[in-house]
Order: structure tokens, then sequence, then C-alpha cells
């Protein structure tokens, strides 16, 4: 990531308010040591009193909520804590899954490694919706809606499942190779077949709140080229 890293590249709405912007995969919400470029640094350049509202996982691309000033993050920040933001998240899965508004209430709890796990005991409440949009041979197009707002949540819920996303080795899931559903894949000889996406496939596809004035906002934030294009071959080779 170099130079090219703007956010008005990415902005799918803006006004005296709110921006929304289509978070790109590969980059954190807030600071992250691994690298100097973060959504939050990016959104500072572009206004000075940017707020997240919210964040994403920095493998997870899609609508991201930013605030321009503080009544702004004060309006937005009671919704979110209220539970009147409505989020959809897609996310392809593995398995063939038929899923039509499955509720997984299972308590989280995040480890001292930084993985979360289920913990009926001592986890906080977690629950999230899922519903299948498309199902495959082995894979799923899952639409999933999350009540609570837990680290990793939707990712937890879905390996509770048998269901993890595709690509999401941290909780079960594997990589996608583009030979396990294409007939006739031909790999040149003495190459290596890289997957077809290099992350785990989430992606926040809409977002849901209402303005200071209480105009209703719904954003939909297009699939990247990666997530697209698994989608497409799975569409392809059903």
């Amino acid at each position: 990531m170099g130079k090219e890293l703007k956010l008005k590249n990415w902005i799918l709405f803006e006004d005296n308010d709110f921006i929304v912007i289509n978070k790109p995969p590969f980059l954190a919400s807030l600071d992250d040591r691994a690298s100097r470029f973060n959504v939050n640094r990016l959104a500072k350049d572009y206004w000075a009193e940017a707020q997240m509202c919210h964040r994403l996982d920095k493998d997870t691309s899609g609508a991201l909520l930013i605030a321009k000033h503080p009544e702004a993050y004060k309006h937005a920040a009671a919704q979110f804590e209220k539970r009147k933001v409505d989020k959809i998240y897609h996310a392809v899965v593995e398995g063939s899954h038929e899923f039509k508004n499955k509720i997984v209430n299972a308590p989280l709890i995040t480890t001292g490694k930084g993985k979360v796990v289920v913990n009926n005991r001592q986890g906080k409440e977690s629950e999230t919706s899922f519903t299948s949009l498309e199902v495959y041979n082995r894979y799923s197009l899952i639409e999933c809606k999350p009540v609570t707002g837990r680290m990793h949540q939707i990712r937890v819920h879905l390996a509770e499942l048998n269901a993890p996303i595709v690509g999401d080795e941290f909780y079960g899931g594997e990589l996608f190779y583009l030979s396990s559903i294409k007939k006739k894949y031909n790999l040149k000889k003495d190459s290596v077949e890289n997957p077809l996406i290099q992350r785990f496939a989430l992606h926040a596809f809409k977002l849901s709140l209402k303005g200071i004035k209480g105009e209703q906002y719904n954003f939909e934030a297009p699939y990247p080229k990666d997530f697209r294009v698994l989608v497409e071959q799975l569409e392809k080779n059903k």
C-alpha cells in the first residue's frame, strides 16, 4: 500500500455530518503496528475532526461510517449502543447450507491470544442471524445480521454452525483454490496455484441508521474485486 491510499477514493456518501466509505481489505480501521496506514489516519487527513463510529477487521471490506464533527459522532454512537444501527454482512462459507433466519445466540469471550471463543459462563451476550443467499455445491453465500457487535462475532458464530468463512484459517476455514471447483483447471508446469482470495471472505454490505434530523440513511457497499471474482467463479461452476 502506498501513496494511492486516499479516503476520497472510497467514499460512497458524504454530507455535513457523515462520511461513508467502502473500506478496502487489508487496511486496519484504527492504528495498526504492522502499517502506518489506517482508515482513522486517512480520515483525519481528509477531514480534521473525523471520528470513526465503528470498526471493521483489517481483512473485512465494506461499509464504514465516519462522523465529521462531535455531535454527529455522539448521535451515531448512541444508535450503535442502543442497537438501532442495522448492519448486513455477506460471507462465503464452506459447505452447502440452507439457513433461513438462523439465530446463533452464543456468548463470546476473548482469550489472551486474541482469539474469540464461545463461553456460556463468562462470555458476553452475542447474537447473529444468518440467511442463505446462494447455495453452491460445496460453498454458500450467506447474509449475516449481527444483533450485538462483539469482536470476530460473525466469524465465530459461523464456525459454530460448521460453516467457517472461506479463507478464515483462524476459525477453521480453508484457503480457496479455483482447482477445487473447476473441472478442467490446468496449472502450468512447475507453477504453484495461489488462493483465489487472499483473505477471509467477509464483506460489510449494508449499513442503515438515522441521521441527525431523523432522515433514514441506507448505504450499500459494492463487492471489492476479490470478493466479486470469488462469487462469480462459484456461480460459473455450480
